[in-house]
């Protein structure tokens, strides 16, 4: 068995208030639970981007709804690439530096977007852009999942991922910040340039971040018995006794990735072709929905240490079948649209918190990053299509009808993969 520093703490202790947790942590575990969270954020910023300027790339350059899904779609292919491959460089070159290496690609392409002069040079931009924002979660959810005691694991995890929804509301405002003050075809090329700035993070991280225990022990094991890391070693998550394991996995992250990408993707589009809003408009209804995206982060990072990962799957995603049907399906008003966007960002975004840690309990270390890198990032490559599909639907039927049968479909594929799999909660990290 491994054991980080503060295992010593036992399993069943019980603590004041649901975020007495962070208290005992080392310096070094509070740094990195910052780092991952501010780096995640970071990542979020820029990855919504795109949804934001949808809208004007249409009316600027006269690109179809289809064209501007493929962008999206073709980001999220790229970014399960570079999950994967992150996820096999974290297991040999460790989390930290993994970590550095991906802010840097992501905000550097992101940057080269705003510098795009056509079509085809934004979608080869973003492109790429998208393999480093993937790299970043799995290296983050993987240091962070180490570096915490079991107990704690689901709410320091699932509170990293919170870190998403601030990185959104951030975009949100230089969004509403940069089209108030610029005309269109300046602001969104300032809104991506903008992207370069978590670069300077990496700095940050390299001086006050470092590697998790559990993998260095895992590391200096190796080294002991001079075993050499083989450079096949990831395929083991496909061995008979982990192939059940990392396809179920994949299944369960191939739902909750749909369901959210059919939602963000096309909402800001949906809200402001269909509902008729303003940008103003489209900005409070996004705000509403931002606020609840981070308290679902919150409250489902506290359910799944409290009432298990499955069932916290499970909630979440019963939540987000329903209020995504009531919100793009039925015929209400524009006051019960704003409301609803509440519940719509707590159920979506919510279902993610457990997601890192229920990933990095199912595998042990050596082929943790490979197999967490692979499994959330397989659900990615098929729920990057969703855009596309949706895109594309949306010239023949409304959009609101393509992300309500999307986003119910990929729920329901949630539930039954999370009926299927093992239950974590309170797992040691195996070696």
């Amino acid at each position: 068995m491994e054991h980080t520093m503060t295992d010593h703490v036992p399993s069943g202790t019980r603590r004041a208030g649901p975020f007495a947790w962070y208290a005992p942590l080392s310096k070094n575990e509070k740094r990195t639970f910052w780092s991952c969270k501010i780096g995640y954020g970071l990542d979020g910023m820029d990855t919504q981007m795109l949804s934001f300027v949808i809208p004007t790339l249409i009316a600027t350059w006269g690109i179809s709804k289809g064209e501007a899904g493929l962008i999206g779609t073709s980001t999220l292919l790229a970014s399960a690439a570079g999950g994967w491959i992150a996820g096999i460089l974290s297991d040999r070159i460790g989390r930290v530096r993994t970590l550095q290496l991906t802010v840097l690609w992501f905000a550097f392409f992101t940057f080269m977007c705003g510098l795009a002069q056509n079509y085809d040079q934004l979608l080869v931009a973003r492109t790429l852009m998208g393999f480093g924002f993937g790299g970043e979660w799995t290296a983050g959810a993987v240091l962070i999942g180490e570096v915490i005691r079991s107990q704690d694991r689901g709410k320091a995890v699932g509170m990293v991922q919170a870190g998403w929804a601030l990185g959104w509301g951030l975009t949100a405002l230089l969004y509403a910040g940069l089209f108030s003050f610029l005309p269109p075809e300046q602001a969104w090329r300032a809104l991506f340039m903008i992207g370069l700035v978590p670069a300077l993070f990496v700095l940050v991280i390299r001086r006050l971040v470092k590697e998790s225990d559990t993998f260095e022990q895992a590391r200096d094991a190796r080294l002991n018995q001079a075993e050499k890391p083989s450079p096949w070693a990831f395929f083991e998550i496909f061995a008979p006794r982990m192939l059940s394991t990392t396809l179920r996995a994949s299944l369960l992250t191939t739902g909750a990735l749909g369901g959210y990408y059919a939602i963000t993707t096309w909402l800001p589009t949906y809200l402001k072709t269909e509902r008729g809003l303003s940008v103003l408009g489209t900005g409070g209804y996004l705000a509403m929905v931002i606020v609840g995206s981070y308290v679902g982060y919150v409250i489902s990072a506290l359910l799944t240490d409290a009432i298990g990962r499955k069932k916290n799957f499970i909630l979440f995603a019963v939540g987000s079948m329903s209020i995504v049907l009531a919100y793009t399906q039925l015929p209400i008003d524009n006051t019960w649209m704003l409301w609803l966007g509440f519940p719509l960002g707590f159920f979506a975004s919510g279902i993610f918190a457990g997601m890192g840690a229920f990933l990095t309990e199912l595998f042990p270390t050596r082929m943790r990053g490979s197999g967490q890198g692979f499994c959330y990032n397989a659900g990615r490559s098929i729920a990057a299509l969703f855009p596309l599909f949706i895109g594309a639907l949306s010239e023949t039927l409304p959009i609101g009808v393509g992300i309500g049968v999307f986003a119910a479909g990929a729920y329901a594929v949630v539930i039954l993969a999370a009926l299927s799999l093992p239950e974590t909660r309170g797992r040691q990290l195996e070696s």
